[in-house]
């Protein structure tokens, strides 16, 4: 069964390149992004693994927890980091999930059976401190993850969740946000003190609440 926004993010213990983790103690009161690749010593699979190993101090300061996985074992995984460190110039700085049984794979919905019946497609799910399923991405074999893309969704997801606020198209941090529908003209004033430009009645622009 697919996992939907809002749904808890099922809870697993599993093998790791750093031992075995349960899944949502490893979480803790994080935010979390748990990503799949289809196979270990693939090209596209080793530039995103390395991408995403330079980006995680972006994640760190976020307060969000990088996770991977695949396929194959963890015997395989520690094969193939030094490829990763090699090729990418980086180290792997997050475990990597050995799931050979496919237990976790099946918990996501990772495989899709008219792509691939055997290997996970490029699964991204971003989990709330609350465990809920924030997001979900779905990329095909052949194409690798936009790591940028997933910081901004994060930074949005992390202000929406704080503020009354939704953000526009091309958001990035720090620009200006769109007030909640559900918010009266008084109910903004007072929430945003920097206040606010109504473009419609239902498109309502503020400054960032938290810059």
């Amino acid at each position: 069964m697919a996992i939907r926004l809002g749904d808890t993010a099922p809870d697993f213990t599993a093998e790791t390149t750093e031992g075995t983790i349960h899944f949502h103690q490893y979480l803790g009161d994080s935010w979390g992004i748990l990503f799949s690749h289809p196979k270990d010593f693939t090209p596209v699979c080793t530039t995103e693994l390395g991408a995403f190993a330079k980006a995680k101090p972006e994640f760190d300061k976020r307060n969000t927890k990088l996770i991977g996985l695949s396929v194959d074992d963890v015997t395989s995984h520690r094969s193939w980091v030094g490829d990763i460190e090699e090729t990418q110039g980086t180290a792997l700085n997050f475990p990597l999930i050995g799931d050979q049984d496919r237990k976790v794979a099946d918990l996501y919905d990772m495989i899709h059976p008219n792509a691939n019946d055997t290997l996970t497609v490029r699964s991204v799910f971003i989990i709330g401190p609350d465990k809920k399923v924030k997001l979900t991405l779905t990329y095909p074999a052949s194409t690798g993850r936009n790591i940028d893309e997933i910081i901004r969704v994060l930074d949005s997801l992390q202000l929406t969740a704080d503020y009354s606020v939704a953000t526009p198209v091309d958001w990035r941090d720090g620009q200006d946000v769109i007030v909640a529908a559900g918010l009266s003209d008084e109910e903004a004033k007072a929430k945003f003190p920097k206040g606010f430009r109504a473009l419609k009645p239902y498109l309502r622009m503020t400054p960032q609440p938290n810059k």
